[in-house]
C-alpha cells in the first residue's frame, strides 16, 4: 500500500527480468594464486568422469604456472562428496602424482 492523493498518478512498476541462472566454478589455488578456474556446462552434473578431466587440466596448469610444484608435492583438501571418492577420481588422484587430505567430518574449523 502507498498513500497518495487522489489526483497523483499511478506509480510505475518496473517490468521484473528472469534471473541469469547459476554458474558453478570449480577453483584451484594456492598460496600464490590461482591455478585453475573450470566453469560447467549448464545444466549438467559433476561426475567422476568430469572430476578426472578437471584433475588433469589442473596437472597441466600446474605444469604451466608452477615449474617444480609436482616434484615437490602437490595436496589436495578434498570434502566428502561422493564424486571425490569414486574409484576412478582416486586412480586419476594417483596418476597425476597427487596427494590427498581427507576433510574431517563437521569440522567447523574447515568448513564455516
Amino acid at each position: 500500500m502507498q498513500w497518495k492523493h487522489k489526483t497523483s498518478p499511478t506509480p510505475v512498476k518496473f517490468r521484473v527480468q528472469p534471473p541469469a541462472g547459476k554458474i558453478m566454478a570449480t577453483v584451484f589455488w594456492d598460496y600464490h594464486g590461482i591455478l585453475l578456474v573450470e566453469y560447467m556446462a549448464h545444466k549438467s552434473t559433476t561426475t567422476a568422469d568430469v572430476y578426472v578431466n578437471t584433475l588433469k587440466s589442473l596437472r597441466d596448469a600446474i605444469k604451466e604456472k608452477r615449474r617444480g610444484l609436482l616434484s615437490r608435492g602437490v595436496i589436495l583438501l578434498h570434502d566428502n562428496a561422493p564424486v571425490h571418492k569414486a574409484k576412478k577420481v582416486q586412480t586419476a588422484i594417483a596418476e597425476c602424482g597427487f596427494q590427498e587430505m581427507n576433510h574431517p567430518p563437521y569440522s567447523p574449523d574447515l568448513a564455516p
